[in-house]
């Protein structure tokens, strides 16, 4: 089927769409237990946690690897494509990052298929491991370049985290679409950094946020999923 020059750009927006079903608005990434224990509590926290989660986890762990995954399923790949799932999942430092992970797979893989993009059926059980191997293979087969495919998750995931903020602090929405204009700013800038790593240098390093997921795994009164 062809591709028309704007349907990229459109079909990046469905991937990184708050409705498309893949289960991310349930999820806080330990952010709620951050919040219980007192760690966060006002806007200016919130946008510190994100920011340091940005910094030292999406854009060193989880944006370079995409970029792989979207070579990958470029060029027809799955074994590569295995590869750096192993490479992501291992970077989830617990059990409830890990499966957060697998069940978003799941889901987008199962849109993949009801798509019926080329070869899904092939590659599911590959791209139901992770979410970022499904948007990274989509992505490649509708022609949405590399870089755009970080833009889009980049923007998807931080919307995410900071509609959770705004729940669970709580923050008005004007605080919390203030902190997305500050930090929308420096998406492109973590994208463009996490392009030039080396296989080497790729790694999160967000102890606070291990701290937070493991204990929110156990948290008594959870309004997001573990």
């Amino acid at each position: 089927m062809a591709i028309t020059p704007t349907e990229p750009l459109l079909r990046l927006l469905h991937l990184v769409s708050p409705t498309l079903p893949v289960g991310a608005f349930t999820y806080s990434q330990g952010l709620e237990w951050a919040v219980e224990a007192g760690w966060v509590g006002d806007a200016n926290d919130l946008e510190a946690w994100i920011r340091d989660q940005l910094a030292h986890s999406l854009a060193a762990l989880d944006l370079p690897l995409l970029s792989r995954m979207h070579a990958a399923a470029s060029a027809n790949d799955p074994g590569a494509m295995e590869g750096w799932i192993d490479w992501l999942l291992a970077g989830r430092e617990t059990a409830e990052l890990r499966l957060e992970e697998a069940n978003r797979g799941r889901a987008l893989a199962e849109l993949i298929g009801a798509w019926g993009l080329q070869a899904a059926a092939e590659w599911r059980p590959t791209l139901a491991r992770s979410q970022a191997a499904g948007l990274a293979y989509a992505a490649a087969l509708w022609d949405i370049p590399a870089r755009d495919a970080l833009l889009g998750y980049a923007w998807g995931w931080l919307e995410n985290l900071t509609l959770a903020g705004i729940k669970i602090v709580p923050l008005g929405q004007t605080a919390g679409q203030r902190l997305l204009g500050r930090l929308i700013a420096e998406i492109s800038g973590y994208v463009g950094s996490a392009l030039r790593l080396d296989d080497g240098e790729i790694g999160a390093c967000s102890p606070a946020l291990a701290i937070a997921s493991s204990r929110h795994e156990s948290q008594y009164t959870r309004l997001f999923r573990s």
